[in-house]
């Protein structure tokens, strides 16, 4: 087996390769920002003011990526979570401003509530027989009019996250009643309720204020759950199918591969903390590390990876070439 592990010959025989166009940016824009703000458990990453939005997509531009996904913080927030479907709200702003920067970009936005909702869940809350929790169905109209209204503002793909039963259907019927027939979707299809997400309800300012999110996310027990809940998905009209987290998860990348749609996979907040906090320290190579994590997730079936690491890895594939 060695005979082929003569380093002039690995790259002839490398089974699988990181491109930059598989990479996804996460990106975080802040209505009461003036100015960029670190995220302290994201070293490195930040959240943006609106002004900067043209800025930041010609920077993306400029690194060699294609393609972004953005968070938005709102000003105020209320129980319906009105600030995330309104015509001047920030991430529909954000996305006029980058797609007028450059009009090439691939702007993905996240569909969800829980940046906008005071109570911090993915849409509306009542009681149930368990006490207060998300709704499903009183739901779905509110995820369907943010899914619109992002539309409306340019979005390429509108990536619902909010883990609803028949989100994507609802989603669907609502682009193409507006006239957004050949809008795709991506899905956050299996999802899972997982404790890797701390860092992001920072720099997203989502953190709930009751209760948890596991009566509509996935438990990190349930392997045939995940690939049910995709295969749901993929049935209602899905165009990509997303596994969240990503690095503990290659299983389920590997078995929602063989749904037969592209895959993406995020590579979440606390896997990049993580990473980022051992190789501060100087306990992991952190150009090493995150190249394994990023080929390990492709290896396993992810078409697209959503990570933070996108702009450093941009950077890294272009002195290797």
């Amino acid at each position: 087996m060695r005979r082929l592990r003569k380093r002039s010959l690995q790259p002839l025989v490398r089974e699988t390769t990181l491109s930059v166009h598989d990479l996804i940016m996460p990106l975080f824009f802040d209505e009461n920002a003036s100015e960029p703000v670190s995220i302290a458990s994201m070293p490195g990453q930040f959240r943006y003011p609106l002004r900067e939005a043209g800025t930041v997509a010609r920077d993306i531009r400029d690194a060699g990526l294609g393609a972004v996904i953005l968070f938005g913080i709102p000003k105020a927030k209320d129980p319906e979570a009105s600030g995330a479907y309104a015509a001047d709200g920030i991430i529909q702003a954000a996305v006029r401003a980058m797609k007028s920067a450059v009009p090439d970009l691939v702007v993905i936005t996240d569909v969800c509530a829980c940046e906008y909702t005071d109570h911090g869940h993915c849409g509306i809350v009542g009681d149930t027989a368990e006490g207060p929790d998300l709704l499903n169905d009183p739901s779905l109209d509110l995820i369907a009019r943010i899914a619109v209204s992002h539309a409306k503002s340019g979005a390429d793909i509108v990536a619902p996250s909010c883990m609803l039963d028949g989100m994507v259907g609802a989603i669907r019927r609502a682009l193409d009643d507006a006239g957004f027939c050949d809008l795709p979707i991506m899905s956050y299809s299996s999802k899972f309720a997982s404790a890797l997400y701390g860092p992001f309800r920072e720099a997203a300012d989502s953190g709930f204020s009751f209760g948890d999110r596991s009566t509509y996310q996935i438990s990190p027990s349930n392997r045939r759950e995940a690939i049910l809940e995709s295969d749901l998905d993929r049935s209602e009209g899905a165009d990509i199918l997303m596994v969240k987290p990503a690095s503990f998860y290659l299983d389920i990348i590997a078995a929602v591969r063989e749904l037969g749609l592209p895959v993406a996979a995020y590579q979440v907040s606390g896997e990049y903390s993580m990473i980022a906090a051992a190789a501060d320290r100087g306990w992991l190579s952190r150009r090493e590390t995150v190249l394994e994590s990023l080929v390990c997730i492709k290896r396993a079936g992810a078409d697209l990876i959503i990570t933070y690491f996108a702009r450093d890895v941009a950077g890294w594939l272009h002195e290797e070439r």
